[in-house]
């Protein structure tokens, strides 16, 4: 088991960006880490088989669904030594497709709202599904997080993983364009979790694809996440409207309660009788990162928990983060260990381009033309 782990950026010299090469590739033979396994987790009501993979690494221990590239579990030690589930979820496929509020799943094709579904593009206008109020939440009501992808699993080198392929035809969901999508999960040695984000378009399209994992690092169903540590390297934020649509400012964190840029418990400010709070119902809302847009990933933020010594570190080439408490965790969702999930029980971490950019010509571009590759890159790493 390793406990001492190095940086993130280690870990992203060691993964390689070539990982997010758009193609087939199969599982290639090595003396470093071991094969990930699968088995049927279950069957779509058409009789579709889904399977979970399992695969470890660098004292990590990882679970994914063939159903919405969900992170099923992830396994990290304390500052024992001892192992808990850090992630939300379930243990059978029939809540994931019911009930599951994207719980550890790959979201696109555009992550986060687009308000009222609507964008135009090289002077067309296009709607897409409108599935949250007025406005788009995820890609719509059958996004990329409830769709089955194809899976292969790779070990190369000193690491491990999975290979996950999907492709979105032109029109679903009302988006432009047939957009063939790979994502990466990678295992260091060292333990990070890398995620590696590529796709290809016939068609002008937007994207914007991230990860949905709830964290809580003192072990899933364990109770509130307000005492967690949190950092974020931003100084702005993107205030939101009733609906949380962005309303274009880039406002500055200074004086509310969403500064984070010095380590402070989440529980600190969140019932802070702010407007803003109050839309969301506590924080969901995307930080305008400090660093930007980045060839490489650059660390972003920190999340701890005192209580076990956990800590979470973020680094992403992507020049957002939305924060999400876990507003919308209401008592009727039972998760894999049995519990109950309420308000604040988890939080997210979700790197991405911003909410509602088509939109916004001020924000960074989520425009994918064809002969273009979107590639992103997030690496979580964990230590204790």
């Amino acid at each position: 088991m390793e406990l001492n782990r190095r940086t993130m950026i280690a870990g992203a010299a060691a993964a390689g960006l070539a990982a997010t090469t758009l193609g087939s590739t199969t599982a290639e033979a090595s003396t470093g880490g071991r094969t990930p396994s699968k088995k049927l987790f279950g069957k779509l009501a058409d009789g579709t088989k889904v399977h979970i993979w399992s695969l470890a690494n660098g004292g990590t221990r990882l679970k994914v669904l063939s159903w919405g590239g969900v992170v099923q579990s992830l396994e990290i030690p304390d500052r024992h030594g001892r192992y808990k589930n850090v992630s939300l979820g379930f243990d059978n496929i029939e809540d994931y497709v019911a009930k599951t509020p994207y719980f550890g799943a790959l979201i696109g094709r555009y992550g986060n709202r687009i308000g009222k579904g609507q964008f135009s593009l090289d002077g067309k206008a296009y709607q897409v599904n409108v599935n949250d109020g007025a406005n788009s939440l995820h890609g719509g009501a059958q996004g990329f997080d409830k769709r089955v992808w194809d899976v292969e699993p790779f070990v190369k080198g000193s690491d491990v993983g999975l290979y996950l392929y999907y492709t979105s035809i032109d029109g679903e969901m009302g988006y432009p364009g047939t957009l063939k999508v790979k994502v990466t999960y990678t295992l260091t040695r060292h333990g990070d979790w890398r995620v590696d984000y590529a796709a290809t378009t016939d068609k002008a399209t937007v994207v914007n694809l991230t990860s949905h994992v709830y964290w809580n690092l003192a072990g899933e169903g364990s109770g509130s996440i307000y005492d967690h540590e949190l950092s974020i390297a931003a100084a702005r934020y993107t205030p939101v409207d009733s609906g949380l649509i962005p309303t274009g400012e880039l406002a500055k964190v200074a004086g509310t309660p969403f500064d984070f840029r010095r380590t402070k418990e989440i529980g600190r400010d969140i019932r802070v009788a702010n407007q803003q709070l109050l839309y969301g119902k506590g924080i969901d809302h995307n930080w305008v990162l400090d660093k930007g847009v980045t060839a490489k990933p650059v660390q972003v933020a920190t999340l701890r928990d005192p209580s076990s010594g956990r800590t979470l570190k973020i680094s992403t080439t992507e020049p957002g983060l939305q924060f999400y408490s876990g507003n919308f965790l209401d008592g009727t969702l039972v998760g894999t260990g049995g519990h109950i999930y309420r308000q604040g029980d988890a939080l997210c971490l979700e790197t991405q381009h911003f909410p509602d950019s088509p939109n916004k010509p001020s924000f960074p571009s989520t425009t994918l033309r064809p002969g273009q590759t979107y590639r992103t890159t997030t690496i979580h790493s964990f230590d204790a």
